[in-house]
């Protein structure tokens, strides 16, 4: 009596007699996939992958060891390309540029922002005409190269080129501890956070620049090393470097946007750190929300205290 011929589940012109150890299939060659013990089948292959809970850190990052940090080049580009608009269309700093409250003349003269009334002509710019786009949009935004200049250099130029330095630098090691949900959340918070103290304390002054979101990102850096446990000898030296700049560039820089960048990165990696396990999650989502509707609220009193 012959034996019954078996053939591959998937190809079922190919006799075989081997099955997978899992499923008990017939698998050709083709199908086979190496296992512990025995072989295994393309399909149970599939579902024990997706039945493999992916490592994280403490943070609650996707540990991947070939992982690009994408948001990074991003948000690089488009500062560069925000930055090439600029020197086709130099307008673009004043519209969108941060600015609390100022005054635009009939001819496009800016002048100094008193709440009263105006002559004909003369209307209302900034975050007091409802422009609240410029506390995000002036984070994207840099010198143009005639705008300033520092010993006799284009300021402008090294405006964004400093902090494109910085951002390579920082971003790639704090986007790879977070993951990139949790590491865009904080550049726009910390960049929304500088923005927001320069309104409290500045809001005549005009600000641009990503300098507020890469002192965010300072501020990560550091507690992300302090919750790691790492010798921070080093790590310390490297964010008073960063808080001694923020003194010296403080006569023709915003060094409101960069401490409120700094405070604001600090305060959302704490949440992210220290969120409890089980929950980690929603509570840093939580966290993030809240933190955003307080720096909203601080700009609603500051808009009503300075438009009576």
């Amino acid at each position: 009596m012959e034996a019954a011929v078996t053939t591959c589940y998937r190809h079922p012109s190919y006799e075989t007699y081997v099955s997978c150890t899992r499923c008990e299939r017939f698998i050709c060659p083709d199908c086979m996939r190496e296992a512990a013990v025995g072989h295994h089948c393309v399909e149970c292959v599939k579902e024990g992958r997706r039945s493999v809970r992916q490592a994280r850190t403490v943070f609650g990052g996707t540990v991947a060891r070939s992982a690009v940090p994408v948001v990074t080049y991003a948000l690089i580009g488009l500062n560069v390309l925000v930055y090439l608009a600029e020197l086709v269309r130099p307008g673009l700093v004043a519209r969108f540029g941060m600015l609390g409250a100022g005054l635009t003349g009939p001819d496009g003269t800016a002048y100094v922002y008193a709440h009263t009334d105006y002559p004909p002509g003369f209307h209302e710019a900034g975050l007091v005409a409802g422009e609240w786009y410029r506390l995000l949009t002036g984070s994207f935004l840099h010198l143009p190269p005639d705008g300033s200049s520092l010993g006799g250099l284009p300021f402008g130029v090294l405006h964004i080129l400093f902090n494109m330095y910085a951002l390579w630098n920082l971003g790639r090691v704090v986007e790879e501890q977070l993951g990139r949900a949790r590491y865009l959340a904080l550049y726009l918070l910390s960049a929304l956070g500088g923005s927001v103290l320069v309104y409290l304390i500045a809001p005549y002054d005009a600000a641009v620049g990503a300098s507020g979101a890469v002192f965010g990102l300072a501020a990560s850096f550091y507690v992300i090393n302090r919750r790691l446990g790492r010798d921070m000898a080093a790590v310390n030296r490297f964010l008073a470097g960063f808080l001694v700049w923020m003194v010296v560039s403080a006569g023709f820089t915003s060094w409101q946007g960069h401490l409120g960048g700094l405070l604001t990165g600090a305060v959302v990696t704490v949440v992210y750190a220290y969120a409890p396990g089980p929950r980690r999650t929603p509570f840093q989502a939580a966290g993030c929300v809240v933190l955003g509707a307080v720096l909203v609220l601080l700009v609603v009193l500051k808009t009503s205290a300075l438009t009576g």
